[in-house]
């Protein structure tokens, strides 16, 4: 169904920034899928953490014509109004509302939960969700910590369910395309992957603690993380500079081209591990460094470099986001959208773009990859097929985070053991491994 869900939603969007869908997309007919499924094949599906990202899981889910979304849910009573408006637009129908999604894991119509919260409620959400039943697809990164990562990836092999991450670039044809190229040897031996993310955000300033309003669920929204008071620069996005609840931005978005390049390059955790950086700009709330540069060493002397810009545009010019794998006879540029090949000089070779295009740097990113990606989640349900980023080889790349941030926080290279991702000889380091947890909150199996 790959070629048609794109050419599908080729039709369905337009692009001043990359992709907006636009009307209703209500009234498809069957015609426009090489199959029709049977009553058995139904998947209901509930989507927790509507504001932003979520809207590209409702697009791709609709596309579906045996998927159903049956709860949108939210701990914010203005994203949730905001949300009904956006779906009666866009998918025709408005799903049934909850604050609390502990009660949508007591339907037990809902097959599927797709989780696009805040960074902290991913993993214990993630196996609550598997422990009631649900197959889980999880927004990037995983997890919040080295021990959620690995305690997630034990409760999929304890539960069995199907676990995607939401690194959508996996179920793109042309990166697809580019890795079986690699392994067949068109750029010869594979040594390097260069990835980088380039931004200018802005201050989120010092915040004030104000009274929480009243259409947010202050107390749910903060979960397994340790209580906090309210202040007026956290919600609804900036809660991703701050460590109680998010990564930085080695993984907001450092993790979908770390996870390109590992894949690229045919390896899994690493042998060492060098992080320089620091914060540069404003002097505000921000906890996380805003420009930063990760070294991976891996065996065979192969190596993977990050550089991450979330404040200050790149120069000299270049995408928002990608990745360029070297080769002992030559390279490959790849994003969202494309793949290009260079020979040794520089010179192109050949280009090959997806059939429909993806957001790159906006929060919500929708595009055809979603589609592809939310589709081939349904066919590893519906027929066991292998999932394009199954939470055992997602969750290494979402370690490579983990461990960019480990070492920029102790200042220190960091020898890894590649087996297990824990620091070697580095008991600072290790003390970033595992959070603190509310009481009673801590994820278990």
């Amino acid at each position: 169904m790959s070629s048609n869900r794109r050419d599908f939603i080729k039709k369905a969007t337009i692009g001043a920034v990359g992709v907006a869908f636009t009307g209703s997309l209500t009234g498809v007919s069957a015609q426009s899928y090489s199959r029709i499924l049977g009553a058995n094949d139904h998947i209901g599906c509930a989507v927790i953490g509507v504001r932003s990202r979520a809207k590209a899981h409702i697009i791709a889910i609709h596309q579906d014509l045996n998927a159903k979304i049956l709860y949108n849910c939210d701990v914010d009573d203005i994203i949730l109004e905001e949300h009904n408006v956006w779906c009666k637009e866009n998918i025709g129908y408005i799903p049934k509302v909850e604050k609390d999604f502990r009660k949508i894991l007591e339907d037990k119509a809902v097959d599927a939960v797709f989780i696009a919260t805040p960074e902290h409620w991913h993993t214990p959400m993630a196996i609550l969700a598997m422990q009631a039943g649900k197959h889980v697809y999880v927004e990037k990164p995983c997890s919040h910590n080295p021990y959620e990562n690995d305690l997630l990836v034990a409760a999929q092999k304890k539960y069995g369910k199907k676990v995607q991450m939401g690194n959508q670039q996996r179920s793109a044809q042309t990166s697809m395309n580019a890795i079986k190229d690699i392994r067949a040897g068109i750029i010869g031996n594979v040594y390097k992957g260069e990835a980088y993310y380039s931004n200018n955000r802005e201050s989120i300033g010092i915040g004030n603690k104000i009274d929480v309003p009243k259409t947010l669920d202050w107390e749910l929204w903060q979960g397994p993380a340790p209580r906090k008071d309210y202040k007026d620069n956290i919600h609804p996005y900036n809660w991703h500079w701050f460590r109680n609840w998010g990564t930085g931005e080695i993984h907001n978005n450092g993790t979908h081209e770390i996870d390109i390049c590992r894949w690229a390059l045919g390896v899994n955790l690493p042998e060492s591990i060098a992080s320089f950086g620091g914060k540069y700009t404003y002097k505000d709330d921000w906890e996380f460094v805003d420009n930063q540069q990760v070294t991976y060493k891996f065996e065979n002397e192969k190596f993977i470099t990050w550089t991450g810009h979330s404040r200050g545009i790149m120069k000299p010019e270049r995408p928002g986001r990608g990745v360029t794998i070297y080769g002992s006879e030559g390279s490959i540029q790849l994003d969202r959208n494309f793949y290009k090949l260079f020979d040794l000089q520089g010179n192109p070779i050949k280009e090959e773009l997806e059939k429909s295009a993806s957001a790159t740097t906006n929060t919500r990113g929708i595009g055809g990859l979603d589609v592809d990606h939310v589709g081939n989640f349904f066919d590893a349900i519906r027929k066991d097929k292998n999932l394009n980023s199954d939470i055992q080889d997602a969750s290494i790349s979402t370690m490579l985070c983990h461990l960019g941030n480990m070492a920029q926080d102790v200042g220190e290279t960091l020898k890894i053991d590649s087996k297990t991702g824990k620091v070697l000889n580095n008991d600072k380091a290790m003390t970033h491994w595992k959070r603190d947890y509310q009481q009673g909150w801590e994820p278990k199996l």
